[in-house]
């Protein structure tokens, strides 16, 4: 058995399906890696961390699972595309998180410098511009 460790700043972390928990470097590679070596991130999640201190210019969806994001420090609010309404989620205490549904389009909004941790269904991700 290996251990292996890291700083999620840095390094994410790919659970395969069988729960094999494998270190990425966070790289301008990373995503090309995960479609190769992963084929194509079926049935795995990838654990991350980023930092933000703007709101996000796109939205996204995760139509193969839910996606938990933890707030570790700042203050963000998720604002969620629910059928023909919008649904904002204010995230501003460390340790709160949000459950996005799986097929839910979703963003996000801050001000200041804010650090969450994502637990995302990556199989089939897209991305929309905002208000596009």
């Amino acid at each position: 058995m290996a251990i292996t460790s890291g700083l999620i700043e840095n390094d994410f972390v790919v659970l395969s399906p069988d729960k094999t928990a494998t270190l990425e470097t966070a790289d301008s590679s990373l995503y090309e890696r995960i479609e190769s070596n992963y084929a194509g991130f079926e049935g795995c999640e990838l654990v991350s961390c980023h930092t933000f201190d703007k709101d996000w210019d796109s939205w996204e969806i995760h139509p193969h699972g839910d996606e938990l994001v933890l707030l570790l420090e700042g203050e963000i609010s998720f604002v969620l595309e629910l059928g023909k309404e919008l649904s904002k989620i204010h995230l501003d205490k460390k340790g709160m998180f949000l459950i996005v549904p799986r097929n839910t389009w979703h963003t996000a909004k801050t001000r200041c410098k804010t650090t969450v941790l994502f637990i995302t269904p990556g199989q089939g991700t897209e991305h929309k511009i905002e208000n596009g």
